[in-house]
């Protein structure tokens, strides 16, 4: 019985494994919570590409602000879109009918995203979308087939179409057709700060909790000292 477990157990490891690895290889992106400027470029691109359709139903736009640095002027001014109240909640206004009836989906919550999916799947998804001619959107995605999300950001990349996979790497290859507002790189580079910004957004305490660790830690340190001193006090006498 034992032996029959352990076969069983040993099968399920293996079939998760070869399940992660079955998939296109993620490219690596470099995530940084402390370069505010990258944070501040990611949230306009999610409030201008995403919010439409998506919500944060865990973020406020006021805590978002303060905690990017960014002004009551400057957010009420180009973030606040879907409210004018600073306040609320970023929720979208797509009503889920209507969100149904286009995509026949519903959307999800991009809140955690980035704790469900991980940063280097998230940047890989943004930059895998190639046109489709099967699907509904016109659109797919190398990393999540039949997707039902279109390419909201081909303004910024262009167009692109799925022309084989490098046999070596394994990793799709793409014909740019027409090309974006931006250059590969650059949207390469706004895809990263597009993914640190759902890196914040999944996790905001953590650019509180890294500066108060720092403190702690130092904390920590000058209270050694005085901790040995009496520690070699008390037991003086004892020695």
């Amino acid at each position: 019985m034992k032996r029959l477990l352990g076969m069983l157990v040993v099968t399920l490891f293996s079939s998760v494994t070869v399940a992660a690895e079955s998939g296109p290889p993620l490219d690596p992106v470099y995530v940084n919570l402390s370069d505010k400027a990258s944070l501040q470029r990611g949230a306009r691109l999610f409030v201008n590409y995403c919010l439409s359709c998506h919500s944060a139903a865990y973020m406020r736009y006021n805590r978002m602000g303060e905690d990017l640095g960014i002004s009551n002027g400057v957010l009420k001014e180009n973030f606040l879109f879907a409210t004018d109240k600073a306040g609320d909640l970023m929720i979208s206004n797509m009503p889920a009918e209507n969100a149904k009836k286009w995509f026949g989906v519903v959307p999800p919550d991009l809140t955690l995203a980035a704790k469900v999916r991980k940063p280097d799947w998230i940047y890989t998804y943004l930059r895998s979308f190639y046109l489709d001619e099967y699907t509904a959107s016109g659109w797919n995605n190398t990393l999540f087939e039949n997707v039902a999300m279109p390419h909201v950001l081909y303004g910024l990349q262009g167009t692109q179409r799925l022309t084989g996979t490098d046999s070596e790497a394994k990793k799709p290859e793409f014909e740019l057709v027409v090309q974006g507002t931006m250059t590969p790189e650059e949207y390469d580079n706004a895809m990263r700060d597009l993914t640190n910004f759902m890196v914040y957004l999944a996790e905001p305490i953590k650019l509180k909790r890294h500066t108060v660790g720092v403190f702690v830690i130092i904390f920590l340190i000058i209270l050694m000292i005085p901790a040995y001193l009496l520690k070699k006090e008390y037991w003086r006498d004892i020695h």
